[in-house]
């Protein structure tokens, strides 16, 4: 039974849960995208999902570029809603708080119960609470975490019953605010992919030049200039060579390298940028980061 009209429910308290955003690095989408998808999409063309074959050749080949040379993506995982409001739209994973569980597990229950996948990272993102995201039902607050998958993690990136995976850049109708949580948590891993220990997520402890390479490209879905990245990133003083050499297609041996150890310290909280859903956002602040001087913008100047 229902509480009463629209203004007697938006003066109830809040109904409260979690929700998780994960990016996952996957092979290049190809441009094909799902129904429903934003406009601008190249296709309306069903997508299809980071298949086992697909997800083992990204293994093999490395986080930065499939067989045929295209950058990789990131993919999210989105569920199709069974009842409304927005039946049939696609939502982020979530599910309801439990008196007998941290936070942090009911994030890691709702990523289990949709996708198998554990992550290493998993970081809260921010809670969303507008009184408009109820759709006139009862007000509800999201406290969204964010996690990162990377090249070790992405081999078995399979759908299940009502999930599918989408490239962040073809995604389908999104239900209630859930296209302004992906952007808030894509914005955040933009800002931070400066920070060691989050590009390794991705890229795995141990990776070549044009690994990390095509993991900045994936991240920022933007051409970097490869001579000036690897100029760059071998005087910034954060990596090591390890002294070992990994054979890759029909390349020369590439050498293997890893961030030093004092680079890849945890950030200190009072490093961390702060959520602020009104602040500026990073993709407008890169003309003045250090990321902004490797994109070809900045090399033509």
């Amino acid at each position: 039974m229902g509480i009463g009209n629209v203004s007697e429910r938006r003066s109830q308290p809040p109904q409260v849960g979690v929700s998780v955003v994960i990016l996952a690095l996957g092979p290049a989408g190809d441009g094909i995208v799902a129904d429903g998808a934003d406009a601008g999409a190249a296709s309306e063309t069903p997508i299809t999902h980071i298949s086992h074959a697909a997800s083992e050749t990204l293994a093999a080949n490395g986080p930065g570029r499939d067989t045929d040379g295209a950058r990789a993506q990131l993919w999210i995982p989105l569920v199709r809603r069974v009842r409304q409001p927005f039946l049939g739209d696609w939502a982020l994973p979530g599910g309801d708080l439990r008196a007998d569980r941290s936070l942090e597990d009911s994030a890691y229950a709702a990523l289990e119960s949709t996708t198998d996948l554990h992550p290493n990272y998993l970081e809260q993102l921010y809670t969303f609470g507008d009184p408009g995201r109820s759709q006139g039902g009862l007000p509800m607050v999201s406290i969204v975490y964010w996690a990162l998958v990377g090249r070790a993690e992405s081999r078995d990136l399979a759908e299940g019953d009502n999930v599918a995976w989408f490239p962040e850049n073809a995604l389908p109708r999104l239900a209630f605010d859930h296209r302004r949580i992906i952007d808030y948590a894509l914005d955040r891993l933009r800002y931070k992919i400066e920070y060691p220990q989050i590009a390794a997520r991705l890229v795995g402890d141990e990776f070549t030049l044009a690994q990390l390479h095509g993991v900045y490209e994936a991240v920022t879905g933007r051409a970097i200039d490869l001579a000036n990245f690897r100029r760059r990133i071998l005087a910034s003083g954060e990596l090591e060579d390890t002294g070992r050499k990994i054979a890759q297609g029909r390349h020369r041996p590439a050498s293997l390298y890893r961030y030093a150890r004092a680079a890849a310290q945890p950030i200190a909280a009072a490093d961390a940028p702060q959520a602020n859903a009104h602040a500026q956002s990073p993709r407008e602040e890169w003309s003045d980061d250090a990321l902004s001087a490797l994109l070809p913008s900045a090399i033509a100047q």
